[in-house]
């Protein structure tokens, strides 16, 4: 069997040195858009904090009841 050449076309995407707005839609109504985050995801934020928060407390509560048996 014989090989049939077949021409390929190279296509190249690259941004313009001149075009300065690239990310700009990112950063527009950022408030709005951390508050929307926050409010979808509070659950989820919560039983990830509530977990570390309550064994840092248990271990600063054990951590003063060991320094008040040694005096």
């Amino acid at each position: 069997m014989g090989k049939i050449p077949v021409r390929v076309k190279a296509v190249v995407y690259s941004l313009s040195p001149y075009q300065q707005k690239v990310m700009s839609g990112l950063w527009k109504d950022l408030p709005s858009k951390i508050h929307h985050k926050i409010s979808e995801n509070w659950i989820s934020a919560l039983l990830l904090v509530g977990p570390v928060v309550g064994t840092y407390s248990l271990f600063e509560t054990f951590k003063t009841e060991i320094s008040t048996l040694k005096n």
